[in-house]
């Protein structure tokens, strides 16, 4: 059983916009109609997000969750100061997510209030000039749909689907580019990562979901984050399918993908296993894109893969101050290496690091842009790049412990404070590439 990390491994704590053109091949990230921007996630900012699944996970006893999200970064209600630290910045993109359990709170029950809501912030982006990326699904879902048996359901796929036709009837017009799911093959890389959890771990996330259970009055509560993933998996890529379908009929110019964690993974020894674990992890996924516009790649480190699992890092690797690898440059090798498997334009969708000391991700984000940027003219197709994460956020399990943003915010005023390391990513974005900035 797993919980969400952001890392991926998890469980370790216990209208009528045209599109932006896709990226053809090019010689550099400066060519017209790059993409420079930031990500978030509904969950992780707006606060309260009281219908969700994961919301009573946080809630329950016992919880793996270190605290409870509560008004996250209150990004619900300041969406607009958020939308101008984007332009102030002069990056052209923002990636966001609609969280559909606020959209639909009970089966076949939607709000018009707040399908209007997310409307105003895609049409919010295009008036200031920002291209408005929107991802359906960022690991939360309804309450109702977990306490049914999640994407175990069999009917899981239609209702994903007819959410999303609701979505884009409402918004594509404006939406640059459609995300069906972020980082769904997340859970699928614990067998293979370096310190899977442990029994004790599996069962304290167990008896976390058990209790979201009983609170529901369902014995099948279930969440791709909080159980066997394996059984799930075919849900989700049929649900994907229908989804892509269901906006396409909406809108048929509209670039539509999905979004993979995809680390920087390298042989460890002749005997490696490496393509068993990317056929596990990334080929399920790969095998439902063949009809997406793009591939959405989230990269944060490098994993050195040997005979059976990743093993640990060479003696000389790189590393940071507290011991892990550092490898900006992981990056563009998993832009190469998506590239390269399914002949798709890659989007950059999410990357960074987790650091309390900012002057580390001011060193960072040079290091990993040039990276896509030797990628891009290696003849990769890339559309953009969009950092992890605007915002200091809940980080999930890990709850506000962690640091991602280019933004402090102040956990008792919402305070938004830019940090050194936006500036940097900043003049690159104005530059054209790290070559001008």
């Amino acid at each position: 059983m797993t919980m969400i990390d952001r890392r991926g491994a998890i469980g370790a704590l216990a209208g009528g916009a045209a599109a932006l053109p896709l990226a053809g091949a090019a010689t550099g990230a400066s060519r017209p109609g790059f993409l420079w921007g930031v990500a978030t996630a509904g969950h992780q900012v707006e606060g309260n997000n009281v219908n969700a699944d994961i919301w009573l996970l946080e809630q329950v006893k016992p919880t793996v969750f270190a605290e409870p999200s509560g008004d996250a970064c209150d990004s619900l209600h300041r969406w607009r100061e958020d939308v101008a630290l984007v332009k102030a910045l002069g990056l052209n993109c923002y990636r966001f997510s609609v969280e559909w359990s606020r959209i639909e709170p009970a089966p076949g029950q939607f709000s018009q209030a707040y399908l209007d809501h997310y409307a105003r912030m895609v049409d919010h982006c295009r008036a200031q000039g920002i291209a408005p990326v929107v991802t359906l699904n960022h690991f939360t879902c309804p309450r109702w749909f977990a306490a049914a048996g999640g994407w175990l359901q069999k009917d899981a796929p239609d209702l994903f689907a007819r959410f999303c036709d609701k979505v884009a009837r409402a918004m594509a017009a404006g939406m640059s580019h459609a995300l069906t799911f972020n980082e769904p093959n997340g859970p699928l890389a614990e067998p293979w990562s370096l310190n899977p959890p442990s029994a004790a771990v599996r069962a304290q996330v167990a008896a976390c979901v058990a209790a979201a259970g009983k609170a529901s009055g369902s014995d099948r509560f279930s969440l791709l984050n909080g159980g066997d993933p394996e059984p799930m998996i075919p849900g989700i890529t049929a649900a994907h399918v229908k989804a892509r379908d269901a906006i396409r009929a909406v809108r048929g110019d509209l670039p539509v993908g999905m979004s993979l964690a995809i680390p920087d993974d390298v042989p460890a020894g002749a005997d490696s296993a490496i393509e068993r674990k990317r056929a596990a992890v990334y080929g399920p996924f790969f095998a439902v894109m063949d009809k997406d516009d793009f591939v959405g790649v989230q990269t944060y480190h490098r994993t050195y893969i040997g005979r059976e699992r990743e093993v640990a890092a060479p003696p000389d690797a790189p590393r940071r101050a507290d011991g892990s690898d550092w490898f900006p440059a992981a990056v563009g090798n998993a832009a190469r290496y998506a590239h390269k498997v399914t002949g798709k334009p890659i989007f950059v969708t999410e990357n960074g690091i987790g650091t309390p000391d900012d002057a580390e991700r001011a060193r960072f984000i040079p290091a990993a842009v040039a990276s896509v940027e030797a990628a891009m003219r290696d003849g990769v197709p890339v559309i953009g790049y969009l950092h992890w994460s605007l915002l200091d956020n809940f980080e999930w399990v890990s709850g506000y412990g962690p640091k991602f943003g280019l933004v402090a915010v102040d956990r008792t005023t919402f305070k938004r404070t830019v940090k050194p390391s936006a500036r940097i990513l900043s003049r690159i974005a104005r530059a054209g590439g790290t070559a001008r900035a």
